[in-house]
């Protein structure tokens, strides 16, 4: 993916490591099986990396992790799924009303890097890619 490749290039991690996160994040979608991937660019705005397994016929996504970038220093991530694709019993997520592409959301934003915080996430995204296919 070209676009990603620039945009791993050319962003320089900070104290945050959102960058690793991010990449940690993409790596664990890559080792998931049966998925296509789509990757959005609106420098400035955002980048979106969104997997989809290849079993969904609905859905376009089974997550989206979003590049935040209003501030190029200081990027953050934004990691959504559609609420019924996930599980929160500890509502460490935020629910977002018709957040995800029109339906409800249960997203988490992620400002620096921290080891449990990911691996929720990996936990998450590995739940969303079971639960995805319709």
């Amino acid at each position: 993916m070209k676009e990603l490749d620039a945009l791993l290039n050319d962003w320089k991690d900070n104290d945050n490591q959102t960058r690793k996160a991010f990449t940690e994040l993409v790596e664990h979608i890559n080792s998931l099986s049966d998925i296509s991937l789509e990757f959005v660019s609106r420098p400035g705005v955002s980048y979106s990396f969104r997997p989809k397994h290849t079993a969904q016929t609905k859905r376009p996504l089974f997550a989206m992790v979003d590049v935040i970038d209003d501030d190029p220093d200081d990027r953050w991530l934004s990691v959504c799924f559609y609420a019924d694709l996930v599980t929160d019993p500890q509502e460490e997520g935020d629910h977002v009303p018709e957040g995800l592409l029109g339906e409800d959301a249960c997203c988490f934003d992620l400002y620096e890097y921290d080891e449990q915080e990911m691996a929720n996430l990996k936990e998450k995204i590995t739940e969303a890619h079971s639960n995805a296919p319709e």
